[in-house]
């Protein structure tokens, strides 16, 4: 996701952010952008015009952020031949690496970590004085609640809605903790006031975004009203009956009954979850810290499977975290086969520093290790997802139109509640932003392909 923004006063100060990593990024940028055109910034559209560039960045593994140092060479490149060009590294990787990326690259004029992109307008006018700027401090307050985020590169159909910050759950693997702080929870309202707003300016889908959002809970200053993630799920989904809700993402440990009896009630909440396991093998996730064993999270995917057997189930898995042995990768597999996962994000273990990981755990097992048992879970997870595609053969599935497929001008693409995309050709009445009823005949690893009936 690539954007620009430019000074609306002088139209001589023209700035490009670049968005890494997860939803939360994107979502992030989208803020970014209110902040700067409450400042007088306006967007622009191309990099090699921009006096300005920021990276937004992602610091969740190893090679999130080697795409940053690349990306960095290369504008060092574009700086020798514009030297008045800015540059500013912001978000995890901002936060995690302020020094270094300061010092080290003799390139980053801006450091601005996730807390404090209120602050942008001051710190650019401090590099426009010959000086860099740095703000990285972490907050337990700040949620961005009152700032309408401005939708970029938008297909005016999806929009995603921050609806809490950081995370207290600590797993040994992760930074994001260090680099986005505690958890604090946004004002219900807000959120239901900023999925309205959408509404009406003819979004069809918004998906709640949160580190955990299960540990959603808000208290109003007074302490006389309580709102927990079922509530707000409720909230927003009688914002409109036409309004589709999806979330993500859910942490097993928190995802509650009341979340799945929500789900049931309201026809406009997807019946799909993305609840990362990481491991299928207990030992593996208490050295995670992930605070639940392999009985607890098979007893979170039965009650759903029970409650709502048309729920599609994604995941995140990481193979070779430290001292995993084959026969606990092979607990793994074996959960891979009985979870039947829809789809799964899968990575070999990356150290990070500064984790709980890094600082008790050797990294011991072999990089061609990692390799080899990463591309067995693949392999399995490739094969579960056709199997699993291949049931949905003969069915109809009500899609939201999103726009036209990449692979051909002729179709179009959506997704199904389920959050698979479907392939079908158009029909010369609907169009981007409508419902499609579609007949699936074919399917592909991660596709269904069909007809609008």
């Amino acid at each position: 996701m690539e954007m620009l923004f430019a000074p609306a006063k002088t139209a001589t100060k023209r700035l490009y952010i670049e968005s890494y990593g997860c939803a939360m990024n994107l979502a992030d940028s989208e803020v970014i952008a209110s902040i700067l055109k409450e400042n007088g910034y306006q967007t622009w559209e191309q990099e090699k015009d921009a006096d300005i560039i920021f990276l937004n960045t992602c610091a969740i593994r190893e090679n999130a952020e080697d795409k940053i140092w690349h990306r960095l060479k290369a504008l060092k490149g574009v700086k020798k031949h514009k030297p008045d060009l800015i540059v500013g590294v912001l978000g995890c990787m901002a936060e995690r690496l302020k020094t270094k990326l300061l010092d080290e690259s003799q390139l980053v004029d801006l450091v601005v970590g996730p807390d404090a992109y209120r602050d942008l307008p001051g710190l650019l006018a401090k590099v426009d004085d010959g000086q860099k700027a740095v703000n990285v401090l972490l907050s337990r307050e700040e949620t961005y609640a009152e700032i309408a985020p401005i939708r970029l590169n938008s297909n005016g159909i999806n929009a995603f809605i921050s609806i809490m910050r950081g995370c207290d759950n600590m797993c040994s693997f992760c930074v994001v903790p260090f680099t986005r702080g505690r958890e604090r929870s946004r004002d219900p309202y807000s959120i239901v006031r900023e999925a309205e707003e959408l509404v009406a300016q003819g979004y069809k889908e918004v998906t709640l975004l949160g580190q955990n959002v299960d540990s959603y809970k808000w208290t109003s200053d007074d302490e006389s009203e309580t709102v927990n993630f079922a509530g707000l799920l409720e909230l927003t989904a009688k914002v409109s009956p036409e309004l589709r809700v999806r979330f993500s993402t859910s942490h097993p440990k928190d995802i509650t009954d009341e979340v799945l009896y929500t789900m049931l009630k309201y026809d406009n909440i997807c019946k799909h979850i993305h609840l990362p396991a990481q491991s299928g093998n207990s030992r593996v996730l208490k050295l995670m810290n992930r605070t639940y064993d392999r009985a607890w999270y098979m007893e979170r995917i039965h009650k759903i499977r029970e409650l709502i057997p048309e729920c599609g189930i994604t995941c995140d898995i990481i193979a070779g975290f430290c001292s995993e042995t084959e026969e606990e990768h092979q607990d793994t597999l074996s959960l891979i086969e009985e979870c039947q996962f829809d789809f799964s994000y899968m990575y070999y273990y990356s150290e990070r520093p500064g984790t709980l990981a890094a600082r008790r755990y050797p990294d011991d097992v072999p990089l061609e290790v990692k390799k080899r048992r990463l591309q067995e879970i693949v392999d399995l997870q490739n094969a579960v997802s056709r199997v699993v595609n291949e049931q949905s053969i003969g069915k109809v599935f009500r899609v939201l139109i999103e726009g036209t497929s990449k692979k051909s001008k002729t179709d179009f693409k959506g997704r199904n509640d389920q959050n698979v995309t479907c392939i079908f050709p158009m029909d010369g009445v609907l169009r981007p932003g409508d419902y499609a009823n579609v007949l699936i005949e074919r399917t592909n690893t991660a596709t269904l392909i069909g007809r609008i009936v």
